[in-house]
């Protein structure tokens, strides 16, 4: 799936306010990008207490989606989980302390990589549990409705949670009251292991959005401009009461399934993930379309760049100095407090 190259600039990056957007888009896939990288980094020294799961690769698809909501609209994700509040603007530096398992962490060094959570940006946490942010985004979404917000609930899962029954019963549900959710698929065809065409019956699961009378579309997902522009039809049909739709980004992630996980069985052909991370990275991609619409060049790409690392670098060593949570800490939040 070529990105289609016209050489005059979208609507949507057209202005003074356009060309801020394109660079905000830039900044925010780069955020993602260097802040993993550096995960990868402190794995290697051993400083990092478990695996992690990278979304390198699939930059597009976050950050378009993400970009398409407003900061105080809900969001959740899943065990990929880095990307989704770098996406949604979160600061780095406690991010990083919750990798680390420091007490400066979003989850005070308590959730880890798999369970991030910054009500800040209006994320609502992510889970190792497949398919578990489901039925919460959605309960969010019904939360909206009742209290007459305006909110979105924006809700990232992955092929393999599309065949869930939670995903079923949530779409469902989400139809039948219209509730303002956008379920978005980060199809990068695999759930761990296991090939989507070897699971699911149809050829998007977009397509399934027609067994609950509602809107989906298959988007390329290394196009953040196809992402963007998807959900944010998806947004405004969800804001102004028309319910839910599905959104899917057909991606790949370019390492395991976790970082270090060897898996016995060759389930990826090498040559097509290298031909992906030369011809389908989405950041280089992007950054060709905004060289021909000269909405970038040399000196903004490398602004943007030195001021991506350094952040990255601070936060790193903000988690470093954080401290670890004191033992009492693990008992903290077992049982809700009782209401007066």
């Amino acid at each position: 799936m070529p990105l289609a190259e016209t050489a005059a600039v979208p609507a949507e990056l057209a202005g003074e306010r356009g060309a801020d957007l394109a660079r905000e888009m830039l900044r925010r896939m780069l955020r993602v990008r260097r802040f993993e990288e550096a995960t990868i980094a402190l794995f290697h020294a051993g400083e990092l207490p478990a695996m992690v799961h990278l979304s390198i690769g699939q930059e597009a698809a976050v950050v378009g989606a993400c970009m398409a909501t407003e900061r105080t609209d809900y969001m959740t994700g899943n065990h990929r989980s880095h990307g989704h509040p770098i996406a949604k603007g979160a600061a780095l530096d406690a991010l990083m302390a919750e990798l680390l398992g420091k007490q400066g962490g979003v989850c005070g060094g308590i959730g880890g990589s798999m369970h991030l959570a910054d009500f800040s940006v209006g994320s609502l946490g992510e889970s190792g549990i497949v398919g578990s942010a489901i039925p919460i985004a959605t309960g969010a979404g019904l939360a909206a409705q009742v209290r007459g917000s305006g909110q979105v609930a924006l809700c990232f899962f992955g092929d393999g949670a599309a065949n869930e029954g939670v995903f079923h019963e949530s779409l469902n549900i989400a139809a039948v009251w219209k509730l303002p959710v956008v379920y978005f698929c980060e199809n990068n065809g695999l759930a761990v292991s296991v090939r989507s065409s070897d699971a699911i019956s149809v050829e998007n699961i977009a397509d399934r959005a027609a067994g609950y009378s509602c809107p989906g579309v298959t988007v390329d997902g290394q196009d953040v401009l196809a992402c963007y522009r998807a959900t944010t039809a998806a947004v405004d049909r969800a804001r102004r009461g028309a319910g839910p739709s599905i959104v899917e980004a057909k991606t790949l992630r370019f390492h395991e399934h976790a970082y270090g996980l060897r898996l016995p069985q060759e389930y990826l052909d090498p040559a097509e993930v290298e031909r992906w991370r030369t011809e389908r990275d989405p950041i280089a991609l992007f950054v060709a379309r905004l060289r021909a619409w000269a909405l970038l060049d040399d000196a903004g790409l490398a602004g943007i760049e030195a001021q991506v690392r350094a952040e990255v670098d601070q936060a790193v060593e903000f988690a470093r100095q954080s401290p670890y949570p004191p033992p009492e800490a693990a008992y903290a939040n077992l049982y809700a407090e009782e209401q007066p």
